[in-house]
C-alpha cells in the first residue's frame, strides 16, 4: 500500500506545484476518502506533511525577497497561538473517536467548500477591492494590525483541526487586507507564514498521537519531485483552465466530506 501513498503524494504535489493550492484541500481528503485514514490521523500527517514542503518554497520566496515580514509577523502572533490553544483544548476535552471525527470532517468540509468557493470567485473578490475609478479600498492603517492578527487566529483555527485553510483562504483574506501588495508577495507571504503554522499544530497532533510516520515518509517521497515538476510545469499550463477544474473538484470532495460517516 506504501506505494500507492507516494504516487498519491506524487500527484497532489504536481497539481500543487502547478496551481499554487495548498496540499491540505486535496491530500486530507484524499486519506479519508480512499485510504480510509481517520480524519485526525490524516490532518496531523498532512500538517507536518505540508510543513515540511513549504519550507523549501518559503525558503525561495524569501531568497527573492516576495515576502511581507511584518505581515507574516502579526499573522503569526494570532495563528501560533490559536493553534496552540486548540490542540490544548483537544487535548483537555478527550474526545471520544466518534465525536473527534464529527468535528474534524464537519470542519473539514466547511473548509473545503470555502476553498472552492475562493478559487471561483478569485476575480470578483479582486474586483470588490477596487473602487470605480480604480482605486483600491484599504482599511485604515490604525485597525489593520488588528484585522491581521484575527485573521491569523482564524486560519490557525481552521488550519489545526482540518489542516485546510492557509493556501486559498489565507491568499484571499490578505488580498482583502492588502489590495496593494503585490501577487507574488500575498503568495510568499502565506507561504512563510504557512510553514511555522503547520509545523507548530503538527507537532501538536504528534503529542497527540494522530500522526503516522510511515504514511508520512511514504507521501514525501512523491510529493517532493511532483511540486518539483509541477513548478516547472505551471507557466505552461493556463491557470482558467485550471481554477473552475480544481475549485469543482474540491466542491465535490467537500460535499462528500459533509455526508461522510
Amino acid at each position: 500500500m506504501d506505494w500507492m501513498y507516494t504516487l498519491s503524494g506524487f500527484l497532489v504535489g504536481l497539481i500543487v506545484g502547478v496551481t499554487g493550492v495548498g496540499g491540505g484541500s486535496l491530500m486530507t481528503p484524499l486519506l479519508v476518502l480512499m485510504f480510509g485514514v481517520s480524519p485526525a490521523t490524516a490532518v496531523g500527517t498532512d500538517l507536518l506533511y505540508a510543513s515540511l514542503t513549504k519550507t523549501l518554497g518559503g525558503w525561495v520566496h524569501g531568497r527573492n525577497g516576495s515576502v511581507d515580514w511584518k505581515v507574516v509577523g502579526l499573522l503569526g502572533m494570532g495563528s501560533l497561538p490559536a493553534a496552540v490553544v486548540t490542540i490544548a483544548l483537544l487535548k483537555y476535552l478527550v474526545l471520544d473517536e466518534k465525536t473527534l471525527r464529527g468535528l474534524v470532517t464537519g470542519v473539514l468540509s466547511v473548509a473545503l467548500l470555502l476553498t472552492a468557493a475562493a478559487l471561483l470567485l478569485k476575480d470578483q473578490i479582486k474586483k470588490l477591492a477596487r473602487r470605480a475609478d480604480g482605486t483600491v479600498y484599504e482599511l485604515h492603517h490604525r485597525y489593520l494590525p488588528a484585522a491581521t492578527i484575527t485573521t491569523g487566529a482564524v486560519v490557525g483555527t481552521l488550519v489545526t483541526i482540518s489542516s485546510v485553510g492557509a493556501g486559498v483562504l489565507g491568499t484571499v483574506a490578505l488580498l482583502f487586507l492588502y489590495p496593494r501588495m503585490s501577487a507574488v508577495k500575498v503568495v510568499g507571504t502565506d507561504i512563510v507564514h504557512a510553514v511555522p503554522l503547520t509545523a507548530i499544530a503538527g507537532m501538536g497532533h504528534l503529542a497527540l498521537g494522530t500522526v503516522d510516520l510511515v504514511l508520512l515518509v511514504s507521501l514525501l517521497l512523491g510529493s517532493l519531485p511532483g511540486i518539483y515538476i509541477g513548478s516547472h510545469l505551471s507557466a505552461k499550463v493556463p491557470e482558467k483552465v485550471l481554477r473552475p477544474i480544481l475549485a469543482t473538484m474540491l466542491l465535490i470532495i467537500g460535499l462528500k466530506m459533509v455526508f461522510y460517516k
